[in-house]
């Protein structure tokens, strides 16, 4: 399968150089940075022509360059909800990864929470269209890694992408890319339409989902950890499985973990310290075979 025209569009635009990314007025970084480590608002583009998009970039001590960590956030169908949702920092991921060497990227895409056009619908459940949905998501990924790349701090190769529900969904579609660029990607919980008409454990044409996940494991070339809570009610281990496994049948390489339960909601495993704690054993575990990775490639 052919990846999308839109993405490579992004990836040509940030190899063109500096001088053609911050054309696009208003990219870069926004102001001081702040604590907790080096906290500093960015704007970085969008695949919304004309827009930009706020990002929130964690960085260790010192000039770098740093290989990079880029995080990617949940969404919702839902126009309010969209719309309420606050900045995403998911801080204590990030400190984990910053505390590993990581310079980390978490950029807030177009339609959540400051606005813009919401460019990630997947359409009435019927008719769900999750393979364009989760392109769309990973034009948004792209847009932001292509900028970052940019940077003197920056290593311009060995991206890790971190994903979470819809953002990890998209995350699977850039296992298709590069594994030069994108050298290794984290799932937790991946998958789209989850809590169907408000029902814990329901989700939306279930069938339209797993063979989306088919499709994109066959343009995958970089293995995804693909991480679920024993207690996510959205896309529970026994389906993510089904996910995870038509992932593979398509072609895509996946090191699938069930963690164990937390709090009440296990979806949202991956914004919190104590979560992050419960995955620190499979994200070290895959940041050490990006590691390997990366050295056969020297």
């Amino acid at each position: 399968m052919r990846p999308p025209p839109a993405r490579f569009a992004l990836l040509l635009v940030a190899a063109l150089g500096v001088k053609a990314a911050t054309a696009q007025p208003g990219l870069g970084a926004q102001g001081s940075e702040g604590e907790p480590h080096r906290l500093q608002q960015w704007r970085v583009p969008s695949s919304d022509p004309g827009a930009t998009a706020r990002a929130v970039l964690f960085r260790p001590p010192g000039d770098g360059p740093f290989p990079l960590a880029v995080i990617a956030h949940a969404t919702t169908q839902n126009v309010l909800r969209r719309a309420q949702m606050p900045q995403p920092e998911y801080r204590a991921l990030a400190a984990w990864l910053v505390g590993r060497g990581f310079a980390v990227l978490v950029p807030e895409r177009s339609g959540h929470g400051a606005g813009g056009k919401y460019l990630e619908d997947q359409g009435g459940c019927d008719e769900a269209d999750y393979a364009r949905a989760g392109r769309a998501t990973a034009d948004e990924i792209a847009a932001a890694i292509g900028l970052l790349r940019q940077q003197s701090f920056i290593r311009p190769e060995g991206a890790v992408v971190i994903g979470h529900s819809a953002g990890a969904w998209g995350a699977l579609v850039l296992a298709g890319d590069d594994p030069s660029n994108v050298v290794a990607i984290i799932a937790f919980a991946p998958g789209r339409g989850g809590h169907a008409n408000d029902l814990p454990g329901k989700v939306c044409a279930p069938h339209t989902l797993i063979s989306a996940a088919g499709e994109f494991g066959k343009a995958a070339r970089t293995t995804v950890t693909w991480l679920v809570a024993a207690n996510d009610s959205y896309f529970p281990p026994a389906f993510s499985r089904q996910l995870a496994d038509a992932f593979r049948a398509g072609g895509g390489r996946v090191d699938f973990h069930v963690l164990p339960a937390h709090g009440s909601e296990g979806h949202w495993l991956a914004e919190t310290a104590s979560g992050v704690a419960l995955a620190d054993t499979e994200l070290d575990r895959a940041l050490k075979a990006r590691s390997a990775a990366a050295g056969k490639k020297r």
